[in-house]
């Protein structure tokens, strides 16, 4: 009996101890030979990282247009978030990356801002044959699908939705928020506009309505959940994706809430994106 006691003293303790270092949120950059420069990213370490040896499941978490790596920690309280809903146990520790897909203009838009392959610029590539092997190899993740999972708003929301489409076999769960997503009906122009030509040609609604039997069950294999407020722009084609899905017996779970394009919606969006992604590491 005493040493059931003296035991579960020190696993309090030890749980105690972890908190007590609390999170840790890092600005960091990797070379990148696709891009062909040093490419920046911000990483969340939950409570006891740093002095322990335990591997943690991982979360691609994508910002919005005129964005950048940091918006979710400076602009979205991830980091205070992700720790309130570690610490009371509805998510699971994790480690949170944070990609950069900025523009080059002053306002973070124009070349280079989007999560797709452009001419001359191969994000996409970029994302998943550099960044997610850097981050297994640098970071002590669970490098598989069941361990992995993609969210996003605006931008990011449409990127996560596409890329979780073009590879299934990625991710375990994949949660758009306020998912820029829609813009089939725009065709590649004589203007060369790259950004919206790729948001195009990689809409998560038409590629729904077009995949065949195969692509349907890969599909299936990921946990979909998203989140549009009922005054955003973007409502009625988040809609016609959740339709879509529905439509090819894709399971989703689908909330519209009171709430516009904007911060104070995106951080109440993210505790449940936390927990939806737990309960799929968890499966």
């Amino acid at each position: 009996m005493k040493r059931y006691i003296l035991s579960a003293t020190l696993a309090i303790l030890a749980g105690v101890c972890a908190l007590a270092q609390g999170s840790k949120v890092i600005n960091a950059e990797m070379p990148s030979k696709i891009l062909g420069e040093t490419k920046p990213y911000t990483i969340y370490l939950p409570a006891g990282y740093e002095n322990g040896s335990e591997r943690y499941p991982v979360l691609y978490l994508l910002h919005g247009a005129w964005g950048c790596d940091r918006d979710w920690t400076e602009r979205g309280s991830m980091q205070e978030i992700a720790d309130i809903t570690m610490r009371d146990g509805s998510a699971v520790p994790m480690i949170v990356v944070m990609p950069d897909a900025r523009g080059t203009d002053e306002n973070l838009a124009g070349p280079h801002m989007g999560y797709f392959n452009v001419p001359g610029w191969n994000y996409e590539d970029y994302f998943f044959q550099e960044l997610i092997p850097y981050i297994d190899t640098t970071y002590r993740t669970i490098p598989d699908k069941e361990h992995r999972a993609i969210a996003g708003l605006s931008m990011g929301g449409g990127g996560t939705a596409a890329y979780a489409q073009h590879h299934p076999e990625m991710f375990s769960s994949a949660c758009p928020l306020s998912g820029l997503i829609g813009l089939s009906d725009k065709r590649p122009d004589d203007n060369g506009n790259d950004f919206y030509n790729s948001l195009a040609k990689n809409d998560p609604a038409s590629y729904v309505e077009n995949a065949d039997p195969t692509t349907v069950e890969a599909l299936k294999t990921v946990r979909w959940y998203a989140d549009c407020g009922d005054d955003d722009f973007l409502a009625d084609s988040n809609i016609a994706f959740y339709t879509a899905m529905r439509r090819k017996g894709i399971p989703m779970e689908y909330r519209m809430r009171d709430g516009a394009h904007n911060w104070t919606y995106w951080r109440t969006a993210l505790p449940d994106v936390l927990r939806f992604c737990s309960i799929g590491f968890n499966r």
